[in-house]
């Protein structure tokens, strides 16, 4: 598999034409590759870059979130069904803006996906938008698919059976996930200026235009006892 960063002219905040910038940047795309674009400069195409309070601007952008923890000036929120710290709220790479996260998306990776197959005319693809996030209890930060299109994001396990005969009863590999870590790992976090990714190679997925998802009800989540226990607050 090869994951390849592409570099590209800035996007300037508040608003700059992503589409354009995947166009004069991308030299052909191939089938059955996976295009991985940061979210921050998908907000940016959509003027998703505001001014203002950003303690207000997470309690407006959560679902459900914890006042700000003093020590690490940050807070834990939860969006999209993501646990994701300040609601995904950027202030890198901002020029003195606040970047939020795509308001829609699954429609924005729809959108994307649409450009990238009549411009370079592919048909077995995929589109990832990613972001950087934490996973407790361990340090640095890695990548997320916050939205993807063109593919199924998950490889199930289930009933299958392991080198030793024995049945899976639950595995699931979350492809989007996987893709987007290592897509992000390439892609830095500084000033790299490179917000686009390529995957070519990645195997045994299957590529289709259907609607998918890899949202767990909490209810059935492993995690469920946990997440109840806190006291969340809900958006304003």
């Amino acid at each position: 598999m090869l994951v390849k960063a592409i570099k590209t002219r800035p996007l300037i905040p508040p608003q700059d034409d992503l589409l354009s910038v995947i166009k004069e940047s991308l030299i052909g795309v191939k089938e059955k590759s996976i295009i991985i674009i940061t979210s921050k400069v998908v907000s940016i195409w959509e003027g998703r870059c505001v001014k203002g309070n950003k303690d207000d601007l997470i309690k407006q952008e959560a679902d459900l979130y914890l006042d700000k923890d003093l020590k690490w000036d940050v807070a834990l929120t939860i969006k999209n069904n993501i646990l994701i710290p300040t609601a995904g709220i950027d202030e890198s790479n901002a020029n003195g803006y606040y970047i939020l996260w795509p308001e829609k998306p699954f429609e924005s990776a729809k959108k994307i996906y649409d450009f990238i197959k009549k411009e370079f005319g592919v048909n077995k693809f995929g589109v990832i938008i990613s972001d950087s996030h934490t996973t407790p209890l361990r340090t640095g930060i890695m990548g997320i698919a916050i939205s993807f299109y063109g593919f199924n994001p998950l490889r199930n396990y289930v009933g299958k059976k392991d080198i030793f005969g024995r049945k899976l009863k639950m595995s699931q590999t979350n492809i989007a996930d996987s893709l987007a870590a290592a897509a992000v790992y390439t892609m830095g976090e500084g000033a790299e200026q490179t917000p686009i990714a390529i995957i070519e190679g990645a195997g045994n997925i299957e590529f289709s235009e259907k609607d998918f998802s890899v949202e767990i009800n909490p209810d059935d989540d492993i995690y469920s006892p946990l997440l109840k226990s806190i006291s969340w607050k809900k958006k304003k």
